[in-house]
């Protein structure tokens, strides 16, 4: 029995390699190939598709997907639907002689259109704390909350936009560097940049009542919400939909536009589904799709950090928050001494 043994487990072995581990090997045995070799498409682009039978195997068929979601081919050919643009899987499942096999192929889809460029007009203008290095903006029933960052002077505010006055402050800890904000059925949530840390407030009381850890995403960067989910920035192309609950990150879009996927969406505001958000050391702020991740115009603020005292300290465009009831804008700067209210329009 023993040397039965002996002789059996390696035949055993070897037919197991060579039946049941049939994924390892797919892609020496096949390819997807796509027409002229291309990785990039727009959004909805009909492509060659193709399998390339590097050992001349009989293929019986194959149902192609879009990350998961079936392709229908006709004339050879596949319309690249996707809900959400940036980084795809293509991939092609394979039944031949018998054997299933799945193959994958990394693309990237981008957009169909080019941002459009909009410009700004000043509607008034108001006085802002020079010490605040603004990471956060956001209205919440006719009030102004901001945060800010850098470490040892980070807090959180509720602030009078009208006169600058702060009506409540509260300071994080030293070892914190505070980020972005948003508010949700009277919870506000505030992030921290390297900590993965999240805090929860009271919207009426400023106490913590709570905080979170970040799951997939790097950092923490910008927060905005569109009453049913929390979107938040992490420094990448990604921007993380939140389970407002839980508070995990359930999935993500990336922004894109027709050309690339771009990396920079910092402080972030929801409006009609669409999110604002500052261009990481830039003067401008995108429009995204908060669906589909397309950037759809971009907002140059140019001039703006012209109007400010000029200091030793200033730094760059940030903090942006929407006021539904004058649909106006209110933007400003790290360490500026105004904020601005505009009006955003099409160059």
């Amino acid at each position: 029995m023993n040397i039965i043994k002996l002789f059996l487990s390696p035949f055993l072995l070897l037919l197991f390699i060579n039946c049941g581990g049939s994924n390892p090997t797919a892609s020496s045995l096949f390819e997807i190939g796509l027409e002229e070799n291309k990785k990039e498409f727009i959004s909805n682009q009909k492509v060659g598709i193709n399998i390339i039978n590097k050992k001349e195997k009989t293929i019986n068929k194959v149902a192609y997907f879009i990350d998961n979601t079936p392709l229908e081919v006709v004339d050879n050919k596949v319309q690249l639907k996707t809900n959400s643009l940036g980084n795809k899987t293509l991939s092609a499942k394979i039944s031949y002689e018998e054997k299933t096999v799945e193959i994958e192929k990394k693309i990237k889809v981008l957009s169909a259109k080019a941002p459009e460029i909009y410009t700004y007009e000043i509607i008034a203008e108001y006085p802002h704390d020079i010490e605040a290095y603004t990471q956060g903006l956001e209205f919440y029933k006719d009030t102004l909350y901001e945060s800010t960052g850098r470490r040892g002077f980070s807090s959180l505010r509720k602030v009078d936009y009208k006169t600058g006055k702060i009506y409540k402050k509260i300071d994080l800890d030293n070892s914190y560097f505070g980020e972005g904000i948003t508010i949700l059925n009277d919870k506000i949530y505030q992030l921290t940049w390297q900590n993965k840390t999240g805090f929860i407030y009271d919207v009426n009381t400023f106490t913590k009542t709570g905080s979170f850890q970040y799951g997939e995403s790097k950092e923490g960067w910008g927060l905005c919400n569109d009453g049913n989910k929390i979107f938040k920035s992490d420094g990448t192309e990604k921007i993380w939909f939140l389970n407002p609950n839980t508070l995990i990150e359930e999935q993500h879009i990336e922004t894109v536009t027709n050309k690339s996927i771009f990396n920079k969406a910092n402080e972030l505001e929801y409006v009609n589904g669409k999110i604002y958000a500052n261009v990481y050391q830039k003067p401008s702020i995108m429009i995204i799709n908060a669906s589909s991740g397309a950037i759809e115009g971009v907002v140059n603020f140019s001039g703006l950090k012209k109007k400010v005292t000029q200091h030793d300290n200033i730094d760059v465009l940030n903090g942006i928050a929407y006021h539904p009831k004058k649909e106006t804008f209110f933007v400003t700067g790290k360490n500026w001494d105004k904020l601005f209210e505009v009006k955003i329009h099409k160059k």
